[in-house]
């Protein structure tokens, strides 16, 4: 008998219930220009005796979170996933990095935030929006938490303008993970970031390569949708090839994109 699929939210729990671990110790997400750029960007914003709450929305395996709950300006930060497992390995981090007192997780997902309005002085979230069905929905949330005045930050894998090339790359983040949404393209973050009403004060963008190996480990893809994330790119034209920079043992490279806006007051 053929099983009935769950819904999304099923989906999202069965992708990442079991390789919660893989992505603590992700290289990909455990670094990256992105990181350093957003503490350094943090840090400018307040004193240090600034007192900060703060939200990690979609902590994942909580890199972004130890490095936001480092800096003096944070007081306390909640790291939210909607699983379990990814917020098991976000505490038992933070033991291991000090940051147990400053730190502590919940479950939930944007959207549907368990938090009255204006509860952070600072929202943030990495690597998870891509995953959000209602994108529009859980950007609006992040704002209704988040103080007048306070800030929101964004960092996620960018989509790319050109439809041919915006396709390759959505079937290719489909194949390993049947969670994947939408990588959205610079001109509609701006867009979806406008209409919450922030105002953007900072963005950039940094490739992400993404070697092939490693990355369907980390998925644990089955050795099927391997082969097919192969085929996709090895029967793509050129200009697949040249915007996702394509190699010959599979590995590729996305961009990532930052956004840094505030909340008029």
């Amino acid at each position: 008998m053929q099983q009935t699929p769950g819904d999304h939210d099923d989906l999202v729990q069965q992708q990442y219930q079991p390789r919660a671990q893989a992505y603590a110790s992700s290289a990909v997400h455990a670094a990256g220009p992105d990181l350093a750029c957003a503490s350094a960007l943090v840090a400018a914003l307040a004193p240090a005796d600034a007192g900060w709450r703060a939200l990690d929305a979609g902590c994942g395996g909580g890199h972004l979170g130890f490095a936001l709950a480092a800096l003096p300006q944070v007081a306390q930060l909640c790291a939210l996933d909607p699983t379990p497992a990814m917020l098991e390995v976000v505490q038992q981090g933070a033991l291991d990095r000090g940051l147990a007192a400053r730190l502590h997780t919940v479950q939930g997902q944007a959207g549907s935030l368990p938090f009255a309005d204006a509860s952070f002085d600072l929202v943030a979230s990495r690597y998870s929006a891509h995953h959000w069905r209602h994108l529009e929905a859980g950007l609006a949330d992040l704002v209704r938490v988040l103080r007048p005045g306070g800030y929101l930050l964004l960092i996620d894998t960018l989509g790319h303008d050109d439809v041919l090339c915006q396709t390759h790359m959505q079937t290719v983040e489909l194949l390993p993970d049947a969670s994947h949404v939408c990588n959205r393209p610079v001109p509609e973050w701006r867009a979806l970031l406008q209409a919450t009403g922030v105002d953007i004060l900072h963005e950039q963008a940094w490739p992400l390569r993404l070697e092939f190996a490693s990355w369907i480990a980390r998925m644990q893809t089955p050795p099927h949708r391997a082969q097919a994330v192969r085929a996709v790119l090895q029967q793509a034209p050129a200009e697949v090839h040249e915007a996702l920079q394509t190699e010959a043992d599979g590995s590729f490279t996305l961009q990532t994109g930052l956004w840094l806006a505030r909340k008029p007051v």
